[in-house]
């Protein structure tokens, strides 16, 4: 029998965003909305949608062999799957989520001590009861089926409730008070995967081109050419990833200059290598950048 990664996919808010990094990496899954089994363009790896929240059991027990989960399941579930890597993307953003504890933005609650007694809602039941166990605040935790935002003040007095930007809270006339974690996605696999020789390999190949995939997302490349005589002041304009590239062209005068900036300063940098000299700028994407 050929060699299998049974691979674990994240159904849910995290699924379209997953899906589209697994493509910027390399690899087109088909997912048609009513099979847990959606297709993928590489023959050694099979895909199963799993909800997050489950992930970490199911790769942990070794029903799975890898997954892509958040961190704050896997801490929520008390297993230990290894990390393979870190890929911080989220539904909407490029950037970690927060568990946060919130409160209705008239209930004059300031911190989690005001909470004594009270109900908290939540879906991250056992991260919330370690975290004002911590603070020994005495609580009432409930679970929540979601919809969390609404309970507050009828049905809850607090809630520990994700977010990535806030607005959904704030549109529901909630306040943050308190950050409980912060979260962002893993690539988990089981001890078992990453003992055998052929899904480590494979486990660490995903890893290596998902990686790379997130860290190009926030990058461009630039590439100009430039006389040497103003070489140096173009370099001194380039806060390169390592250090640029430079080749020789025909006209000895002249040479190519090849780099890779964050993409945020693309737009100051490009008017002041003109400035400096450069010319025949050009900016372009990146799938990958591996380190």
């Amino acid at each position: 029998m050929a060699n299998k990664l049974r691979l674990g996919i994240p159904k849910g808010s995290l699924q379209d965003a997953t899906i589209a990094l697994f493509k910027r990496a390399g690899w087109n899954i088909y997912a048609d909305g009513r099979s847990y089994f959606p297709s993928i363009d590489d023959s050694e790896i099979e895909c199963m949608l799993i909800r997050a929240q489950e992930m970490a059991r199911y790769v942990d027990h070794g029903v799975l062999d890898a997954g892509l989960t958040g961190i704050d399941w896997v801490v929520e579930s008390g297993l230990e799957p290894v990390s393979v890597t870190t890929l911080t993307y989220a539904k909407q953003s490029r950037r970690k989520v927060r568990w946060v504890l919130a409160v209705p933005e008239a209930s004059g609650y300031e911190k989690a001590e005001d909470l004594e007694g009270k109900i908290i809602a939540t879906e991250l039941v056992e991260t919330s009861k370690r975290y004002f166990a911590a603070k020994g605040v005495n609580v009432k935790v409930e679970f929540s089926w979601g919809a969390t935002e609404v309970k507050p003040p009828m049905l809850a007095d607090a809630i520990v409730e994700v977010t990535e930007t806030g607005s959904s809270l704030k549109a529901n006339h909630l306040k943050i008070i308190d950050t409980v974690m912060e979260s962002e996605t893993h690539l988990i696999a089981s001890k078992a995967a990453l003992a055998d020789g052929w899904k480590r390999q494979k486990i660490d190949q995903l890893a290596t081109m998902l990686r790379g995939a997130i860290d190009a997302q926030a990058q461009v490349g630039l590439m100009l050419n430039v006389k040497r005589a103003n070489l140096d002041a173009v370099l001194a304009v380039l806060p390169a990833l390592n250090s640029p590239t430079v080749s020789e062209l025909r006209d000895s005068e002249w040479v190519a200059v090849n780099t890779i900036v964050e993409e945020r300063v693309a737009r100051d940098v490009i008017p002041r290598l003109k400035a400096a000299g450069g010319a025949g700028i050009v900016e372009y994407p990146l799938n990958k950048v591996v380190l």
